[in-house]
Order: structure tokens, then sequence, then C-alpha cells
């Protein structure tokens, strides 16, 4: 049986392959129709997290990682159709989807994908060896977070209320972490 670290890295790898098509076209007002795909999307993962959160003990523990798995899609999603609206569609790639999606988990493990200048992000090409060791390295305190799910499956309704909460909240890190990087004049360098 494979431990936590695995599955999540498995996970990770796996929605880092699997890069969304935008549904969404320029949008005259970028900034506002990113803020409505964003609540959308972070009121779909509460929904999903809180739901999934509801079996109480160790069907509530099977749970966890196709919590996470449906979450991370959603929010994939949210970050191809925010590039979108920004007319970034084509841009988004698994190393612009990395850093929006894990950006705040690991920022020490995600931050040398990207670098700010002025108004200007520059997103590093990365080898599919880089991607691997820096999904490695966020795997851990993923995993870790994972475990504190955990502890919240055994309390089913109050444990659903927090992490319904606490996938909001993630789900609109992304969010802003994806309007930071395709709002501004984004530029993809080669490496």
């Amino acid at each position: 049986m494979p431990d936590a670290p695995s599955l999540v890295h498995n996970a990770i790898l796996r929605v880092l392959s699997e890069i969304p098509v935008s549904r969404e076209r320029r949008d005259e007002h970028p900034a506002a129709r990113a803020r409505t795909i964003a609540k959308t999307a972070a009121l779909r993962t509460a929904a999903v997290s809180g739901s999934l959160s509801l079996p109480p003990g160790l069907w509530g523990w099977l749970t966890i990682i196709p919590d996470l798995k449906a979450v991370w899609r959603i929010q994939s999603q949210m970050v191809a159709d925010i590039a979108g609206t920004f007319g970034q569609e084509s841009a988004v790639s698994r190393e612009q989807m990395f850093y929006c999606l894990f950006r705040h988990a690991a920022a020490h493990s995600v931050g040398a994908l990207a670098v700010r200048a002025g108004e200007r992000f520059f997103v590093r090409r990365a080898e599919a060896a880089a991607i691997e060791s820096a999904v490695e390295r966020i795997g851990v305190p993923i995993a870790r977070r994972v475990a504190g799910r955990g502890l919240s499956r055994w309390l089913p309704v109050v444990g659903a209320a927090g992490v319904a909460s606490y996938a909001y909240y993630d789900t609109m890190r992304v969010a802003k972490t994806s309007i930071e990087l395709f709002q501004p004049a984004m530029v993809t360098a080669a490496e």
C-alpha cells in the first residue's frame, strides 16, 4: 500500500499532466470576470470537500485523496479559465499550473519557477525532472495537511464545515496567484 506522500505525489503529477482547456475568452473586464470565476470555483471546492468529509472514521480517511484530486481538478480549470479571461489561455503550461496551484503550499519549492520583475512575471520552463523534484518536495507538506484533514473526518459535521471552509480559502488563494500571474504581461523564458 503506497504511503500518503506517494499518493499525493502521484495525484499532483496527474493534475499537472492534464492541463484543461479554458472555457473562457478574453473579457472586456477580465479582473472582474476572474473574481467571478474564482468565487464559483471556491464554492464548488467547498461543496466537494465538505460533502466528501462527511463519512465518519475510516470511511472518511478513504475520501481524502479523491477529495484532493477533485479540488485540484476544479482549481486547474479555474486557473485555465482565469488565463482565458486575460487572453492568456495558450500560455498555460504545467509550470504555470504548478506555480498557481502550489505556490502558497510550498513557496520555497515553487518560487524558483517564477520571478516577478516590476509588473511582469518570468516563468521558467522546467525539465520534467525538475518538476518531479519539486513535486516530491511539496508532497510531504501536503501529506501533513492531509493528515490534519484526516483528523476532521472523525467529527463529521464539524469537520465537514472546517474542511469546506479551508477548501474555499485555498481556492481563493490559488485564484489570487492566477490573477497575479496572468493579469500583467506575462513572459515565459526558455531555459
